[in-house]
Parts: C-alpha cells; structure tokens; sequence
C-alpha cells in the first residue's frame, strides 16, 4: 500500500487548486485532482505533502493545517495497478502564481497543467475529480471549517 500525502490548496478567494491529468498512453482520457503524491524515505506525511506540492506547484509558502480526509484507493495508471492509503490535508496560500518545473518525468508525461476552480466552476464542471466527492466535501469545509478528527471516505476503486 503506498503512503500518500494530498494537499487540498486554498487560495485567499476560496479557490482549490487542482491538477489535470492525464493516462500518458491515452491522453484523452482525463481527470482533475489535488496536488500531493508518495512518501519518500523516512519523511512524514507532511513533508510529503509540503515537497509534493513544491515538485508540482512551485508554490512553497503554505500555511499546512489539519488532515481532512482519509481514503483507500486503487487504481491502474502507467501500466501498474496503485493502491494507495491517501490523507488530505487543508493548505492555505497567498500565491496563486504556479511553476511545474519541477515535476518528475511521469508528472511531466502525465499533467496537462494546474487551475484554480471556485466552487461553483467545480459544481458546475462535468470533467471527473478525484476524490469523486470533491465537490459535497470542499462545500462542507468551506461552509463548517476543517472537521474535529479527519473524515475516513470511502474506498474508491477504478
């Protein structure tokens, strides 16, 4: 089971952050989701997560706040089956100014670019999101706040 570190990035407006990615031998097949990736050696899960986004975003002044969600999830990508054990934590930033250069050589064959959505784009949208609950679960947190204990989802199998 991989260890990976997500970070639900909010900008000063309310916006997330996500990423659009891509299957690198089907580039039509498409998804949106949240900046974050595996643990690497002995680092904790928000190390991960701040590195993670770093690699991705370029954005490094994030305020790390609490784990939201938790979920399992299994998934075929580049030609692999992935079962990953995912927490998502609440990031707050100021800079909404992105740079992708320094993603690994997967991310660069497999991310088509980064968007800031406001909820109601992301409400809106008919594109698939990861987690598939993105949309209820980021209006619950910017109605109620981060909640008291993070909030186990559901597995998601694909």
């Amino acid at each position: 089971m991989r260890q990976v570190s997500r970070i639900v990035l909010l900008d000063p407006d309310d916006r997330i952050l996500l990423l659009h990615g891509f299957e690198p031998d089907r580039p039509t097949d498409t998804w949106w989701f949240t900046p974050g990736g595996g643990l690497e050696g002995t680092e904790s899960r928000a190390e991960a997560a701040r590195r993670e986004l770093a690699e991705e975003t370029g954005i490094t002044d994030v305020v790390l706040g609490p784990v939201l969600w938790k979920r399992h999830c299994a998934s075929p990508f580049d030609g692999r089956r992935w079962e990953q054990d995912e927490w998502y934590y609440l990031g707050r930033t100021d800079r909404t100014a992105t740079h992708t250069g320094g993603q690994t050589d997967l991310e660069r064959r497999s991310v088509s670019g980064l968007r800031w959505w406001t909820w109601e784009e992301l409400s809106a949208s008919r594109e698939t999101v990861y987690p598939t609950r993105l949309v209820e679960l980021l209006r619950t947190l910017l109605d109620d706040g981060p909640p008291d204990a993070p909030v186990l989802l559901e597995t998601e199998r694909v």
